[in-house]
This record gives structure tokens, C-alpha cells and sequence, in this order.
């Protein structure tokens, strides 16, 4: 088993204030620093922190090597990332205030580019005990979903940033949904109807996370775990893929959910995204400590 993510790959260069500035206002950070980012790299080094073999599907620019590198450190196999001459590697301008809230602007780059012969080549490994992975940051999504589809894989569709009409394109081939609070709202507004997917995961910040399963009409809830945050970007990336390992791994629902949460709690008690997922040992080590 195995889990495949088609994700974007960013640095994030994160600037530090005591407060989200307003229309036209100008402030200066208290601090700014450069770290592992975009919402595809999260999940797949939460994946692979998690304990799942994970490949990364991705671009990004000729330089930058401390990124790839990065992610290997983090185990993620990285022989199916691109590195192009004539693109960027996709970056992220992060603020987060004192109250760790953030407010974020994405530059694409090469998360944009990446080649449909390459991305048909690495998908041709995928099989029916795999996951695959993606989020609306990078081109080739239906593509990928539908080659995993027919191999019998299990995918998983993080909507987002959220666009009603990429998670149109894409609902057919998913089989797990994953989204926001305030996703899920958009989401239900448009279309009411029954969604052809087996689950939908709601996360919803400090009040917890729920799946229900649309094939049984069950809902499994898990409350969030108590901590102080310092930074809450990349916690619901965090929280997907350790989802997704937990069942890579053949772990209940309810199980999954819980490792899920309790990662993306010791996530947001450090600075960054990326680089503050926690590894199982971590994370196995926080629930005890909570039993």
C-alpha cells in the first residue's frame, strides 16, 4: 500500500505581526522566516511522518534544491517531482498575527506546470491498495483522479483553495471529500443534492472534525485536542494526511480520525507549516499522555 499525492510544493516565507493589516494599511512584522510549504508537500509529509509510503507528484523550479531535499528528509519519495528551467518553485506570502490567525497569497509557479506524459508515467504504478492524494493548487487534477479511479484506487479530494467548478470537474472520480468548515458551506449552498462520493471530511478547526460515510448515513465525530497554538497554517494539511496514512495503514474511521487530530494539535503548537509536522513517535507519545 502506498499513497500517491499530486500536490503543489511552495516555500513559505512567513512574516509575523500583531495584527492582519487592514485594506491599504502598511505594517512591519515583528519577525519573517522561509520554511517547507504548500498544501500538496504538507500532506505528503504528514503521510510519510505517519508512517505511509508516500510518492510526491509535483513541479518546481531548477533551484531551490533544500526543498527537495527537505522533502526527503521527511521520507517523501520525491523521483516523480519535476524541475524546470523555465518556472518557479510555487511560494507562499504567510502572515499570522498574535492570535495565530493567518491570512495567505500563493504564487503557483511551477504547481501549475507540471506535464501530462510525466504525470501519466508515475500514475501508471499506482494500484487498487493505493491512496491517491490531491488538492486544487496544481493542473492535471481530473487526469490523475480518473487514472487512479480505473486502477481501483482510493482517492482523496482536498477542496481546496476552494473552486466550485474544479470540485465539479473532479466529484465523479473521488471517493473521500475532504474540505473546511466554511468549505463545506459553499459547497453544500450549491449543490444540495446527494454527492456521489463515499465520505465527506469536515474539519472545523477547534471544534473537531467529523466523516460521515454516505454509503451507511453514519457520521463519526472527534473533538479537537486542547493545546495553544502559535501557528495554525498547514493544521488541516496536517490533519489530511495523517487521515489518509491512518487509512493506507487499515485503521477504523474513528481511529483515523483521532491520530489525524492529534497531529495536526501538536502541528499548531510550533511555528510553520511543513516543518512543524509531528512524527508518529510525537504523536503516539501525545495520546498517551492524554489517556
Amino acid at each position: 500500500m502506498a499513497i500517491w499525492n499530486l500536490g503543489s510544493i511552495n516555500i513559505d516565507r512567513v512574516y509575523r505581526l500583531d495584527s492582519l493589516p487592514l485594506p491599504g494599511e502598511t505594517l512591519t512584522s515583528r519577525s519573517h522566516d522561509s520554511g517547507l510549504g504548500g498544501k500538496g508537500a504538507n500532506q505528503s509529509v504528514a503521510a510519510a511522518c505517519a508512517g505511509a509510503v508516500t510518492h510526491h507528484l509535483g513541479a518546481m523550479g531548477s533551484g531551490d534544491d533544500w526543498v527537495i531535499e527537505r522533502l526527503a528528509e521527511k521520507g517523501v519519495g520525491t523521483d516523480h517531482v519535476a524541475r524546470m528551467d523555465d518556472q518557479v518553485t510555487g511560494h507562499a506570502i504567510i502572515m499570522v498575527d498574535a492570535h495565530a490567525e493567518n491570512a495567505i497569497v500563493i504564487h503557483p509557479g511551477a504547481n501549475r506546470a507540471i506535464g501530462d506524459d510525466r504525470l501519466a508515467q508515475a500514475l501508471a504504478g499506482i494500484g487498487a491498495s493505493d491512496t491517491l492524494l490531491m488538492q486544487n493548487e496544481t493542473n492535471g487534477q481530473v487526469a490523475a483522479a480518473q487514472a487512479a479511479q480505473v486502477a481501483g484506487a482510493r482517492v482523496i479530494y482536498s477542496a481546496a483553495p476552494f473552486d466550485l467548478q474544479a470540485v465539479r470537474q473532479i466529484l465523479n472520480h473521488v471517493t473521500i471529500l475532504a474540505m473546511n468548515e466554511g468549505e463545506a458551506a459553499q459547497l453544500f449552498a450549491a449543490m444540495p443534492g446527494d454527492l456521489p462520493v463515499q465520505g465527506l471530511l469536515i474539519t472545523r478547526g477547534s471544534k473537531g472534525a467529523e466523516y460521515r460515510d454516505l454509503t451507511t448515513g453514519r457520521t463519526h465525530e472527534q473533538a479537537s485536542f486542547k493545546v495553544t497554538p502559535v501557528d495554525t497554517t498547514g493544521a488541516g494539511d496536517t490533519f489530511a494526511g495523517y487521515f489518509a496514512a491512518g487509512l493506507d495503514a487499515g485503521l477504523a474511521i474513528p481511529d483515523a480520525l483521532r491520530r489525524a487530530s492529534a497531529a495536526a494539535a501538536l502541528q499548531v503548537t510550533r511555528p510553520g507549516s511543513g516543518d512543524a509536522i509531528p512524527t508518529a513517535a510525537e504523536v503516539d507519545a501525545f495520546l498517551d499522555a492524554q489517556s
